[in-house]
């Protein structure tokens, strides 16, 4: 048995704790059961990475135009393309602050859209965005809501006129306000205790490729969300598709 908890402890860079791995072994049919998984685990030292606390900044110091809050905290989403959440963060490499805007589907957490660069701007953000429409495949998503924190970078009249070209809904989180974009700082949280901290960035390029690669390979992909019932973002759109398909059809 403990072959099998080190090889999916291994493969997840030694970030699943105990209801991950159980969740993933029985995906693979091996027969264990989660009270002996974590006993193994305990007495391995197997243990998911702790957290880090990190202080998140925001530049609402402006004049734009401010939407309302219109999401609310109502993250539990049920279908596809109906709530976006986005916001940006940053991280340390050998040639300075390497920063990343991520746009999250809330009814999959998946990375809809994703953009890294040494400027923390509205064109990062657009670039995000626009990404994530081209993974859609749509130019329009008409009634989707929109929800950001208040920063410049948002509130811009050139991000919020693609907001409305696209028939989006904005809704912005309250002053100073983190848990109203909760989904989101949880996965800055996610990324940076599993994958930025236990490495070491030679330069933003370096930084951005290895990112990139985390978030589509593996986070995506591969990682478990409890969220999800320990689905993997891509894995939970998949049977949301053919659920929605089988009622259709019937």
């Amino acid at each position: 048995m403990m072959l099998h908890i080190r090889a999916v402890y291994r493969g997840s860079d030694s970030t699943y704790g105990s209801p991950r791995v159980y969740r993933e072994l029985r995906e693979q049919g091996v027969v264990c059961g989660r009270h002996r998984i974590a006993r193994l685990m305990r007495a391995a030292g197997m243990a998911a990475v702790p957290p880090r606390r990190f202080v998140v900044t925001t530049d609402s110091a402006h004049r734009l135009p401010i939407a309302a809050n219109l999401l609310s905290g109502q993250f539990d989403v049920a279908e596809l393309d109906r709530v976006w959440a986005t916001d940006i963060t940053y991280i340390a490499t050998g040639s300075g602050w390497l920063y990343l805007a991520v746009v999250i589907d809330l009814c999959s957490r998946l990375i809809v859209g994703w953009a890294t660069g040494c400027r923390v701007d509205a064109k990062l953000v657009l670039t995000a965005l626009r990404r994530a429409l081209g993974r859609r495949g749509k130019a329009q998503l008409p009634g989707l809501l929109h929800h950001s924190d208040r920063g410049s970078q948002y509130a811009s009249a050139e991000y919020q006129q693609l907001v409305r070209e696209c028939g989006m809904r904005a809704s912005m989180s309250r002053k100073g306000n983190c848990y109203d974009n909760a989904p989101v700082e949880s996965f800055f949280a996610t990324l940076k205790k599993e994958f930025v901290q236990r490495r070491t960035f030679a330069s933003r390029e370096t930084a951005a490729r290895e990112i990139g690669d985390w978030i589509e390979l593996f986070y995506n992909s591969q990682r478990r969300h409890s969220a999800l019932n320990y689905l993997s973002p891509l894995q939970h759109e998949l049977t949301h598709s053919k659920r929605r398909s089988c009622q259709n059809s019937a």
